[in-house]
């Protein structure tokens, strides 16, 4: 009776990795991003980069890479872990998948010239390392960097340190708020309509402020990454250090 058990077993789940999302449009995409930001960047980062939650922007997910997996995924959550159950429709739920599956990009083949040796020791003495996470290790206020080699050119690596806010993107714009009982509110910038502004704070973690409460509102469209202050070979063992950081495949 097992090889029929098994046999039923596989057909289910090739079946399920051949379910498609449907909403897969420019507009399913960008609906996504908004429920994501407003729900799922607390623990998996802005731009999926990870922190409390592991990093989606890797094009690698250790319980299941299909369409209908990631459905499954973020409809009933995943035991054993932090990750609940959600109450968005399907379709919603469909408009999150399409948005993920956006945040991977590649790197470059071609290895950069450098010491990646003294680039990882150049990562911790310059700081780095208390705002970005690297295989578990670090901060969680910058993007997580353990695949950052499969993710980014190096050029594009380098030019990201050389000039923070070269291209900042708007996930990492800041809101600077003063509520009229004058306390401060900093942190990045989630969501904003007319009555409200959501702010993901480096210790409060989501908040949804009234504006009605604010006496001051400013946003802050450049990085809080500072400036490379090292000398040019440094930058360029820094930049051999974080292209080296690839993705590798999980074996079968």
């Amino acid at each position: 009776m097992k090889t029929p058990i098994l046999l039923v077993l596989l057909l289910t789940a090739i079946a399920q990795a051949q379910i498609k999302n449907p909403h897969t449009t420019k507009e399913d995409v960008a609906a996504g991003a908004r429920i994501f930001r407003s729900h799922c960047a607390d623990c998996h980062g802005i731009t999926g980069q990870g922190g409390k939650g592991p990093a989606l922007n890797t094009g690698q997910f250790f319980h299941g890479a299909s369409d209908q997996a990631l459905l499954k995924n973020i409809s009933d959550g995943i035991e054993g872990t932090a990750m609940p159950s959600q109450f968005f429709s399907p379709d919603q739920i469909w408009q999150v998948v399409a948005f993920v599956r956006t945040l991977a990009v590649k790197g470059s083949a071609t290895a950069p010239p450098g010491n990646p040796q003294n680039g990882a020791k150049l990562f911790r003495e310059k700081g780095c390392i208390n705002c970005h996470l690297v295989k578990g290790e670090g901060g969680v206020n910058g993007p997580e960097l353990s695949f950052i080699g499969s993710q980014r050119p190096a050029d594009a690596i380098r030019k990201s340190i050389e000039d923070p806010n070269a291209q900042v993107d708007q996930a990492y714009w800041q809101a600077d708020i003063i509520l009229e009982n004058s306390t401060p509110y900093k942190g990045f910038l989630m969501n904003e309509d007319t009555y409200n502004v959501q702010l993901l704070h480096p210790a409060q973690g989501l908040l949804t402020l009234p504006k009605r409460n604010f006496r001051k509102f400013e946003i802050k469209k450049t990085s809080a990454m500072p400036a490379f202050n090292g000398n040019p070979a440094e930058l360029q063992d820094l930049v051999a250090y974080l292209w080296s950081l690839q993705r590798t495949r999980r074996p079968e």
